[in-house]
């Protein structure tokens, strides 16, 4: 039903319809940010043998850590600190995502909070380069 609400409010353009569902899931994005991330699990990424990264990523529920998005989610954030060696986890959000340089990793983890439904943070993370 949401999908064709999208269409009937695009005017029938598909394009603009997925910008406006993409619209509506960040605006309930923005509701469920001040909810606890109680939930979480630890990905690991090694590159080369060379570099590792470990990312702590959390959700509201065991449910959505289990899912495939959140873990595929948690996988790329790992790849990016190896690649990217940001700072802190506030200069991993803003960093041009290493897949597609027109996202930000915060638009990645948006991604993933609107299509599971629930808030997702990145806790922490820890690299090692030899």
């Amino acid at each position: 039903m949401e999908c064709k609400k999208a269409l009937e409010e695009a005017g029938g353009d598909f394009t603009k319809a997925l910008e406006v569902i993409k619209a509506k899931g960040l605006a309930k994005m923005e509701k469920r940010a001040g909810r606890e991330t109680g939930a979480g699990q630890i990905f690991a990424y090694i590159h080369g043998g060379r570099i590792g990264a470990l990312v702590d990523v959390r959700a509201e529920t065991d449910f959505v850590v289990r899912s495939e998005p959140f873990q595929k989610l948690a996988q790329e954030i790992a790849m990016q600190i190896a690649a990217a060696n940001p700072e802190n986890t506030e200069a991993l959000l803003k960093q041009p995502y290493i897949r597609d340089e027109k996202k930000t990793v915060q638009d990645l983890v948006s991604d993933v909070s609107a299509q599971t439904g629930e808030n997702i943070r990145v806790s922490g993370f820890s690299r090692l380069e030899v």
